[in-house]
């Protein structure tokens, strides 16, 4: 039997052989590139089959489905609850937005668009508001408002 001990395999480096395992099968002891160890089979690393840990998948998955990084900031939460308030039935506060008609524009429907017309949010004590109440969600309407301002824009508020 050939002796696998330094050769990698993707991400594996094989360190020794390991105890065999179900019906006398090869098995070598490996160390994943992230720093894991594991028992893998022969045959696995032979044939292309065990290439890590799991640790590149869970790596191509996350890479795959973020696409501008910006999943955990406030301004995209302020996105993606101004989505649903407006185009979303099931959302409890829709008939406030969108059943009132309150829409989105079509470009703020991508989120790298809504950023690029919106900014960062300047200070943390400001929220997503339209300066026209019954008006849509999109560029020339929008701001970044303080509370105060937001209790002014309300529907039936006298100024």
């Amino acid at each position: 039997m050939k002796d696998l001990t330094g050769q990698r395999f993707g991400r594996w480096l094989v360190i020794e052989r390991g105890p065999s395992g179900k019906k006398w099968r090869v098995r070598w002891l490996c160390r994943c590139d992230c720093g894991r160890t594991s028992l893998v089979l022969r045959d696995g690393l032979l044939r292309g089959i065990s290439t890590s840990c799991g640790c590149f998948r869970g790596e191509r998955v996350r890479a795959s489905s973020v696409k501008h990084g910006d999943y955990l900031t406030v301004e995209y939460k302020a996105w993606a609850d101004m989505k649903q308030r407006c185009l979303n039935p099931k959302h409890p506060a829709w008939k406030n937005w969108g059943g009132r008609g309150i829409r989105v524009c079509d470009s703020w429907l991508n989120y790298p668009s809504f950023l690029a017309d919106m900014g960062r949010k300047p200070s943390p004590d400001l929220t997503l508001d339209r300066r026209e109440n019954d008006g849509h969600y999109e560029p020339g309407n929008c701001r970044w408002a303080t509370r105060l301002e937001q209790v002014h824009n309300r529907r039936g508020s006298r100024q």
